[in-house]
């Protein structure tokens, strides 16, 4: 337990900084488009206090693969569970969702899906690669 949590703050601290670089960019791109003309300081204040909290949990969480006694499939539960929880508290409180059930419906369908997606590329290149090795350590016994 001791060895993820250090690997959790490692991870959350170096991306933690990437947070306030990823909201400049999505201020400046709604600024560029007209969406957004000014911003009140709480605003992004709070803002960026988010996204940094935001990247710090998303990159920390990666580390729950590393915990060696948990299967693969109870390790991508916690990680898609703590992903959701996170992605939508932190919308809730930005106001980027609104907290109505129709909303809610498409950011929860909108996040399966994609959980899903990314999760089976990653297994299909990951067989693939695994694959590939294998055959290649079979020619080099033989």
């Amino acid at each position: 337990m001791k060895k993820f949590i250090i690997e959790f703050l490692k991870r959350g601290l170096i991306a933690a900084s990437g947070g306030p670089i990823i909201l400049a960019i999505i201020y400046f791109t709604l600024q560029k488009s007209g969406v957004v003309t000014n911003i009140p300081a709480n605003e992004v204040v709070i803002g960026i206090m988010t996204s940094t909290l935001l990247a710090f949990i998303v990159a920390g969480i990666s580390s729950i693969y590393n915990i060696d006694k948990l299967p693969a499939f109870p390790a991508a539960l916690i990680h898609g569970a703590v992903l959701y929880a996170t992605y939508l508290s932190i919308y809730l409180i930005n106001g980027w969702l609104k907290a109505q059930i129709i909303p809610f419906l498409i950011f929860t369908g909108v996040f399966i899906v994609g959980y899903a997606v990314i999760w089976i590329i990653i297994y299909v290149s990951t067989k693939r690669t695994t694959k590939k090795l294998n055959l290649k350590l079979n020619k080099k016994s033989n």
